[in-house]
């Protein structure tokens, strides 16, 4: 039988700690969620392991050194609200939960989104909620936000998304090029969002952030 604690501290050790991830609000959400309550029960097994863990129906787990590195990058603060788009089975809002003030989940799968739900209601996470609705429109009723996550590759980012973040708000998400990726930091001034790069990354394409097709004649 898997001992999932010390797996817990395994990936942080070897993973994520080696990645410049070192601020303690991250280790520490590291160290106490479970990840392996977030993967379906025949993958539970390999929820520590240095990669994507596919969920299903397009939706993973990122990487623990690319969460970890995302996390740090979005300088997440004890009084911020937090939209974390995709969070699929809520992995990432947990973790999201214990470093701010309060986390909006948003996700589009239902089962997904109710998984998420219960097992974030089972961890306590009661400054979490999850919303059920289409990733690209994000949840501006619950907005602005101080910090958005995007939990997946993009080629774009929609201005839906752009427009709920806050002024001097962040935005972390990886772009996907040609060649891989890489994970850029946006911050929001006089209303518009300048991005930056964070660390090179990949993950799986996000469905429905692909770039609208240009059609040359």
């Amino acid at each position: 039988m898997t001992d999932f604690a010390a797996a817990r501290t395994a990936m942080v050790d070897t993973q994520v700690r080696p990645s410049d991830v070192t601020q303690y609000p991250i280790i520490e959400a590291m160290l106490a969620v479970p990840r392996e309550d977030f993967v379906p029960n025949a993958k539970r097994a390999v929820a520590y392991m240095g990669e994507h863990v596919d969920l299903g129906n397009g939706r993973f787990l990122l990487d623990p050194r690319v969460m970890g590195k995302m996390l740090s990058a979005a300088s997440v603060a004890p009084d911020d609200l937090v939209l974390d788009i995709g969070c699929a089975t809520g992995y990432s809002t947990a973790l999201l939960a214990r470093m701010a003030e309060a986390v909006v989940g948003v996700e589009e799968d239902e089962a997904m989104a109710r998984s998420a739900e219960e097992t974030l209601s089972e961890l306590g996470a009661d400054n979490a909620v999850v919303q059920t609705g289409p990733l690209i429109e994000g949840d501006a009723a619950n907005g602005p936000y101080d910090v958005i996550l995007i939990q997946g590759g993009v080629e774009q980012v929609p201005a839906a998304i752009l427009d709920q973040l806050k002024e001097d708000g962040r935005i972390v998400a990886i772009h996907l090029q040609d060649a891989g990726g890489r994970c850029d930091l946006g911050i929001k001034a006089n209303g518009r969002v300048a991005w930056r790069r964070a660390f090179d990354a990949t993950a799986p394409r996000l469905p429905g952030f692909e770039k609208p097709q240009t059609f040359e004649f």
